[in-house]
């Protein structure tokens, strides 16, 4: 058995790996399954196309049956060009808070867990436990994809799963799905003296953009509204724009990147059917009247799905005695959530600290969320474990 560690140590030492998603995350990754592996607990990893990331499924308690999985993803944003008043990678207690990039978003509840594994164990649980931990949640929810191809064709796999994004401990129901685009714009250079014999890709660009605009604000007058949410409706958001040489050159090349935040029921590949159509019908043949070789071209920047579990859901219905609130709620944040959703596992978010702190400077997580999520824990052993002596 290892050394029992408390669920701050398990903190500080899961902070102290710079797992940003540009980095791997096999230190880590390989720290806990050798903390694991002293409790006598196997861990199944199933890494990247490259072999330098891995996510982690572990066991705790019979595998001859269903049961809960604890989930949550191992990296985190980057620090860079951030004023931290802390080390951001190495926990700072102050003031009934720890500072660390990550005790947030989202390893605090990965280090409960772990930290509180030992006792699960001991109680012998009748209905396992499963932990799973994923990499490139922060660029796409990329990694977890692969577990799940796995996972989708076990004979046994979880019949309900808690992902601990930081909700203040709070039962989470539902959240947007999210739809990233770039979109490039070729045009037909030519000195700028004798524009209207090119064809300007930024201008061509601001067209799809501004239309872009135009839809954002009829979704949110006219679309589907759910008042749960912050933001009641999905929405429209042009973020990066890059194009053009220099002022006298009319540009050849433009390119933008939007994203559509979209409420459970809409559907974005027709939001960005629309966009193509307007694209393609409205603009591309004053183009093509200038130069053929001119036009669009669309790429898939990222994609998941949103959450939208019923409140009636036996899942819900766990959380909600787990965390001792009859409340739910839905939020605009994406997490992996919605792709276990889609491969038959219900699913709610429920974790300690909040979204506010995260992807910030001095992120943070107080001790009053982390004792909050232990007692969250307390709770879920003795629904799985065999009642105390």
């Amino acid at each position: 058995m290892p050394q029992l560690v408390t669920s701050l140590d398990m903190i500080r030492r899961l902070v102290s790996f710079d797992t940003t998603s540009r980095n791997s995350n096999l230190e880590l990754i390989e720290f806990v399954r050798g903390y694991l592996g002293e409790l006598g607990i196997e861990c199944r990893l199933v890494f990247d196309e490259g072999g330098g990331k891995a996510n982690l499924y572990a066991t705790l308690g019979p595998t001859d049956r269903p049961g809960i999985a604890l989930s949550g993803h191992t990296d985190v944003v980057p620090v860079d060009g951030q004023e931290w008043h802390t080390d951001p990678w190495q926990v700072a207690e102050k003031d009934g808070r720890l500072y660390g990039r990550g005790t947030s978003d989202m390893k605090s509840f990965l280090a409960v867990a772990l930290a509180m594994a030992p006792d699960f164990l001991k109680r012998d649980l009748k209905t396992p436990l499963h932990l799973v931990m994923s990499y490139d949640e922060e660029v796409g929810c990329v990694g977890i994809r692969r577990l799940l191809e796995v996972l989708r064709d076990m004979p046994i796999r979880p019949a309900a799963c808690i992902v601990g994004e930081p909700t203040d401990m709070k039962v989470i129901v539902a959240h947007k799905g999210k739809k990233s685009v770039r979109c490039r714009v070729r045009g037909f250079e030519c000195h700028s003296s004798l524009a209207p014999r090119g064809v300007n890709a930024v201008e061509f660009a601001a067209e799809v953009i501004a239309y872009l605009r135009r839809m954002g604000h009829r979704i949110a007058t006219e679309g589907a509204r759910d008042k749960e949410f912050d933001i009641p409706h999905t929405t429209v958001h042009t973020g990066l724009v890059h194009g053009g040489t220099a002022l006298n050159i009319v540009p050849k090349d433009c390119s933008f990147d939007f994203e559509f935040r979209y409420l459970p029921g809409d559907d974005p590949e027709a939001m960005l059917a629309e966009v193509q159509r307007f694209a393609e019908q409205e603009l591309l043949p004053a183009m093509h009247a200038v130069a053929v070789d001119t036009g669009f071209s669309w790429e898939e920047i990222s994609a998941f799905p949103g959450l939208d579990t019923p409140e009636e859901a036996e899942v819900v219905a766990l959380a909600k005695a787990l965390s001792g609130g009859n409340d739910v709620g839905k939020v605009a944040f994406g997490t992996e959530g919605g792709l276990f959703q889609n491969i038959g596992i219900p699913t709610i978010i429920c974790g300690p600290g909040s979204i506010d702190q995260a992807h910030k400077p001095d992120e943070f997580v107080s001790l009053e969320q982390i004792a909050l999520c232990e007692r969250f824990m307390h709770r879920l052993m003795d629904r799985v474990c065999e009642p105390a002596a």
